[in-house]
């Protein structure tokens, strides 16, 4: 039995009058926010891709990877860090992990994009004629590898039809030298039963203007090839807005 003044077994209220419950995060989306992409979304959707600049078009792919925060500020940081959406894009993981709030859903779908455009741009030249292709295929050269930072060597193999039958990736090198090996050209060559070849690469520099070693480098290929009765078409050089062919400028 408890006496007046003895020690009451009620329980303490949880927080004093003097102080409140802590209040959870709303996961609820700002109207601000939610207002301001669903503007971006209907004009994007009402004038495709030439009613938004870079960096709205750069918000409307990140408002997916970032769902309830303001990204304006990320795409300004992003196309002030690498210049332009395609340097974005292509940027590989390590680089755009320096930027701040870029994190790993942010990489994963600049990755995706990356390689559904890479694709895309595949599909209008694989399996087709090359040389009535011509255009396409320059575009899914540029989409590849244009913005690249280190150099890539690429062999596209064509049959007696100049159908392109494979594209290969052959060699990655440094920002402006990468290893190629006429004997591994060849080789692949002859397991694809290609009767000719473009070779590809990309000069980080920008500027597509062929080195003493590039044009070596293609003239050994050329005469690897020829005892085989296979045909170096053309080798291009893909800069950052042109490309050169050897064709045209006669280095073959």
């Amino acid at each position: 039995m408890k006496t007046p003044g003895s020690f009451q077994d009620a329980a303490l209220p949880l927080f004093s009058e003097a102080s409140s419950p802590v209040p959870k995060p709303s996961s609820k989306q700002p109207s601000y926010i939610r207002d301001h992409r669903a503007r971006l979304r209907s004009r994007f959707m009402e004038g495709g891709s030439k009613a938004v600049p870079d960096y709205e078009l750069l918000e409307l792919i990140l408002f997916r990877s970032i769902p309830r925060k303001d990204v304006k500020p990320l795409a300004r940081r992003l196309l002030d860090h690498f210049g332009d959406i395609n340097r974005v894009i292509t940027a590989n993981p390590e680089r755009l992990a320096e930027v701040k709030d870029v994190g790993d859903a942010v990489i994963t779908d600049f990755k995706i994009l990356e390689a559904a455009a890479q694709r895309l741009a595949r599909a209008r030249i694989l399996q087709r004629h090359v040389i009535s292709s011509w255009d396409a295929l320059l575009d899914y050269c540029h989409t590849s590898m244009a913005h690249l930072e280190t150099e890539q060597f690429r062999v596209l193999y064509l049959d007696r039809k100049n159908v392109l039958i494979a594209d290969e990736a052959q060699a990655e090198g440094t920002v402006d030298h990468v290893p190629v090996y006429p004997r591994e050209v060849a080789k692949r060559a002859l397991e694809h039963n290609a009767s000719a070849i473009i070779l590809v690469h990309n000069h980080p520099s920008g500027d597509p203007t062929p080195s003493d070693a590039d044009i070596s480098m293609t003239e050994q290929i050329s005469n690897a090839l020829t005892p085989l009765s296979i045909v170096v078409h053309d080798h291009l050089i893909i800069g950052k807005s042109r490309e050169l062919s050897f064709r045209a400028q006669g280095y073959l």
